[in-house]
């Protein structure tokens, strides 16, 4: 009916214009009723010669001839339509037959008795046209189960958003920070983390300090830890609850933070705003943080040695790294980590715990004379050096590999001082290099002293990406150009580079923080740059039963010191009335501070054993000012007190 009306329009005005040429030629002949004129004049509708009966027949022939093939053309039409009418409706009861027969093929779900619903049983899994469930039925609470999963976030047949106001790069801390910085200043965001992971965001310290000391044999699996305060945790920020999967990440009317895990962003195009993933999958973004951290180093030495020794070798960094280690210290009888820095020994130390129970043999090596001996002054370092020895592990400085090589089933590790070592297992913890694989395709600037990506005051790289965490290369205002790979650093750059992707504007000031623990019993806490090259002042005390990190995360109620102290700041600091006893490098230094000096100014501060309070030592540094007597500086953390 619609194509025929359609027809009728596209006719009418032909006609129209016929009819009223009938019209006239009638009033001008005078057919009408009243009286029939003498002399009637003759329209002339053409050139012929003078007469108008002849046009009008024309004219009447034209129009009928119009409105018999409007009639049939309006008639084939209709017919065709009712044709195709049939056929579809053929098609669709086809299809709702199939339907049917399909529904009626699907096993039946049974509703269980009451006594039976605290443990339903698992149904069958949803066809593709049916939605996917919601994060907290796809993956088991995360502070139930410490694991959870991100299987649905990654499945192939889910369709990933093409678009994302907030693209964030990397799934450690500093981009699980800025996720939140994000959501509290646009509650409406919606923020796309994508990492190549398989889990979703977690916190790295426990992997070499807490989880160690655990007595759950299960640790590897549920991920949980008892803090030094006692209290139990999960090493991910958020159970999977927090999370909505990144298919929904476009419909979600609230926004909110999805998580798109086991994929890699290979290609950045910034001209374009869009990136690229490692399944060819193209992404395009508003506003981008790239937090990529490191990658750890590994030793030449190590990969010219062959595959079957790097097969034998990790390089400890991730979850999968932790339960790889757990199963070797289970399995061998000795274990040799290279490096004296943070990691080496802290997993030192734990090893070396374990070893009183399990006979595992623990080997250190490194190239200086004492552990953390780049960091620590000479004395502290080889009390330290001693204090590893008693947690069972075995000491070898000076220490420079030369070759490595696989024998009868073992290693042997060649030092260049000649002297070999035989073990089962290696960790090379050698430090970490920053992950730059985007600034080639992303024409962004790496820094060719410090590494990561160099950014602006306000952790910019471009005027829309920005870049935090151990990848980024930033000014500090008061130490000048440095990159930090500390957990601190990366809580808080993520942080501020969250609020500036919402408009902030904030430069970055703040002076980050890390610590280190040797166990429960031996810690300390660093700010600036901290360097043993550098003159140092130590000023130290006697050591009460309540320093140590045990005794300060108890008083703290965090195991993570950092999600304390950061939002903490210092302004008048009291000094203590204790004097303070002249300073003496004893062979116990129970607590103290050390003041690292640069153009005798401090640079750098250690508090040893001495806890919650760091919003002085970062005054201190803040203020950049000469001292004539830093045993007067140190009253300021109270060390002197019971």
């Amino acid at each position: 009916m619609l194509k025929c009306n359609t027809v009728c329009k596209r006719f009418a005005p032909l006609v129209r214009a016929s009819s009223t040429v009938c019209r006239q030629n009638v009033r001008r002949a005078g057919l009408n009723n009243v009286r029939t004129p003498t002399c009637v004049p003759v329209a002339r509708m053409s050139t012929e010669p003078l007469g108008g009966g002849g046009d009008n027949l024309k004219y009447a022939l034209l129009v009928g001839a119009a409105f018999v093939g409007s009639l049939t053309y309006a008639v084939v039409t209709l017919k065709g339509d009712h044709q195709r009418s049939v056929k579809r409706m053929e098609d669709i009861s086809t299809r709702l037959q199939k339907s049917t027969l399909h529904i009626q093929s699907a096993p039946p779900v049974w509703f269980s008795a009451p006594s039976a619903l605290s443990k339903p049983k698992p149904e069958a899994a949803p066809s593709a046209e049916q939605s996917s469930p919601p994060p907290e039925a796809a993956a088991p609470d995360a502070e139930t189960t410490g694991k959870p999963s991100a299987a649905d976030s990654t499945s192939p047949s889910h369709k990933l958003p093409s678009h994302t106001p907030y693209l964030l790069i990397g799934g450690g801390t500093a981009s699980f920070a800025a996720a939140r910085s994000i959501r509290a200043r646009d509650p409406g965001a919606k923020v796309l983390i994508v990492t190549d992971e398989p889990d979703l965001p977690y916190m790295r310290p426990p992997l070499s300090k807490e989880l160690w000391f655990s007595d759950d044999p299960s640790v590897t699996e549920t991920l949980r830890f008892k803090q030094w305060n006692g209290k139990e945790r999960s090493i991910y920020f958020q159970p999977p609850s927090f999370y909505i999967n990144p298919e929904d990440l476009d419909s979600a009317e609230n926004g909110g933070v999805a998580v798109l895990t086991s994929k890699k962003v290979v290609h950045m195009d910034v001209r374009g705003n869009k990136v690229k993933l490692d399944d060819d999958t193209e992404i395009s973004y508003d506003k981008c943080l790239i937090a990529t951290g490191g990658i750890p180093r590994s030793l030449q030495v190590l990969e010219r040695s062959g595959e079957e020794v790097m097969k034998r070798t990790t390089l400890f960094r991730k979850i999968e790294d932790f339960k790889s280690l757990d199963k070797v210290s289970r399995s061998v009888n000795s274990i040799t980590i290279i490096g004296g820095g943070f990691l080496g020994s802290e997993l030192a130390c734990a090893l070396g715990r374990k070893s009183t129970e399990s006979g595992l043999e623990v080997v250190q090596m490194f190239p200086e004379k004492g552990n953390m001996g780049k960091v620590l002054p000479e004395y502290l370092s080889n009390w330290t050096t001693e204090k590893v020895k008693k947690e069972g592990v075995k000491i070898i400085s000076e220490a420079l590999v030369k070759s490595v090589a696989c024998k009868d089933d073992k290693l042997e590790i060649q030092l260049k001082d000649g002297r070999l070592v035989r073990t089962d297992h290696i960790v090379a913890a050698v430090g970490l290099e920053p992950n730059v694989d985007l600034a080639k395709s992303a024409g962004l600037e790496v820094d060719s002293d410090f590494g990561g990506y160099r950014v602006n005051a306000e952790l910019q790289a471009r005027s829309n990406i920005w870049v935090a965490g151990d990848a980024a290369c930033f000014y500090d205002i008061r130490l000048g150009r440095r990159r930090v790979e500390h957990h601190d650093h990366a809580v808080v750059s993520g942080r501020l580079a969250g609020e500036n992707m919402t408009g902030a504007s904030k430069p970055y000031w703040h002076q980050s923080m890390f610590w280190s623990d040797l166990g429960p019993d031996v810690g300390y806490e660093a700010i600036g740059i901290v360097d043993s090259s550098l003159p140092t002042v130590g000023v130290f005390a006697k050591a009460t039963a309540k320093d140590t990190p045990k005794a300060a995360t108890e008083k703290s109620g965090t195991g993570i010191r950092s999600e304390s102290e950061t939002e903490d700041t210092a302004t008048s600091p009291v000094a203590s009335a204790t004097p303070a006893p002249a300073v003496e490098h004893k062979d116990d230094y129970g607590k103290g501070v050390i003041f690292y000096l640069r153009d005798k100014v401090v640079v750098g501060i250690i508090l040893w054993n001495v806890f919650n309070r760091m919003p002085i030592a970062r005054k201190i540094i803040k203020d950049g000012e000469e001292h004539a007597d830093l045993n007067e500086v140190a009253k300021l953390f109270n060390i002197h007190e019971d």
